[in-house]
């Protein structure tokens, strides 16, 4: 229906509800004869009477009743289509995806942020989807996710960026009857880890943690012994519980504590941190749902470090 035919509809229900064209007029911010005209031409449109015009005003027709509810429901309709429309030019209708690792999730911060999000943007539909940092990121190329929280930053990737929003530190996963976990728990040094198994998460899916720990090892003088690569850091930690060998996983891992597992700090001249990125698409106007979860990821960054 065209603006002008639900101008002529607003019209006609405003006469309707002041039973009274000159009312109707002052409302209208217009001149009672183009509103006459108005009248006129809808009932030339729908070929009956509407109106019957009494001594002080005018009340409807069978016809034009039936009209008025029609078009009050009507206008009722456009009304909310538009507020609907500027909710989601706002962002604050529509639908994300959110990637994330499996580690990301246990940091408290990602939890915060998606239960932020829901809280101020309750009518948008909130996608998870949990996998390794390169499918990820491969999934953000393929437009089947918005944005993803990693641990790599982005490389080789032209159409996508990343931001990153944290460190935190590393700690060592170690059998619970290592020799190591038997000790007090200070911080372990890289080099008391040169004859040890290492059980490491696999590298398509971690580069970023991956090659990190590979080039701190190599820092400390020695090439890592890895006898085993996980698809994912939990089930590092589970080959960690069963006696295989140590791990080095970022520090919220260890919320998920592990049956059979120690942990110990990392040395800080390890240099090892594990970092926590926020990657998207590069667009040169992202959506408005993409850009309001940007904004408020960076707003709770700044919160936490103050």
């Amino acid at each position: 229906m065209a603006v002008i035919e639900l101008r002529r509809l607003r019209a006609f229900v405003t006469v309707v509800a002041e039973g009274n064209i000159t009312r109707a007029a002052e409302k209208l911010f217009m001149q009672q004869p183009p509103l006459t005209r108005l009248l006129k031409g809808l009932e030339d449109e729908f070929g009956v009477a509407l109106l019957r015009r009494l001594p002080r005003g005018v009340e409807t027709t069978d016809a034009g009743n039936l009209l008025f509810q029609e078009a009050t429901k009507l206008l009722e309709q456009a009304e909310n289509l538009t507020n609907t429309m500027q909710r989601v030019a706002k962002g604050d209708r529509g639908s994300i995806a959110i990637g994330f690792t499996s580690s990301s999730a246990l940091h408290p911060f990602v939890p915060q942020v998606l239960r932020r999000y829901r809280d101020i943007y309750p009518a948008v539909t909130t996608q998870l989807d949990e996998s390794g940092s390169g499918e990820l990121l491969q999934a953000l190329l393929n437009k089947k996710i918005d944005v993803a929280f990693v641990r790599m930053p982005v490389s080789g990737m032209p159409e996508l960026k990343s931001d990153q929003i944290l460190q935190e530190p590393m700690l060592v996963a170690l059998p619970d009857k290592h020799r190591l976990a038997q000790e007090n728990d200070a911080p372990v040094t890289l080099t008391e880890l040169v004859s040890e198994p290492f059980i490491l998460y696999r590298r398509l899916a971690g580069q970023g943690l991956y090659d990190a720990i590979l080039a701190a090892c190599f820092r400390a003088g020695f090439s890592p012994t890895i006898v085993q690569e996980a698809p994912r850091l939990t089930s590092c930690l589970s080959l960690v519980g069963a006696g295989l060998g140590v791990s080095i996983v970022p520090a919220s891992m260890a919320r998920l504590g592990g049956e059979g597992i120690h942990y110990r700090p990392l040395s800080a001249d390890s240099g090892l941190f594990a970092s926590l990125y926020l990657a998207q698409r590069k667009e040169s106007k992202p959506s408005p749902v993409i850009y309001t979860f940007c904004e408020l990821v960076k707003s709770l960054l700044a919160e936490r470090q103050g």
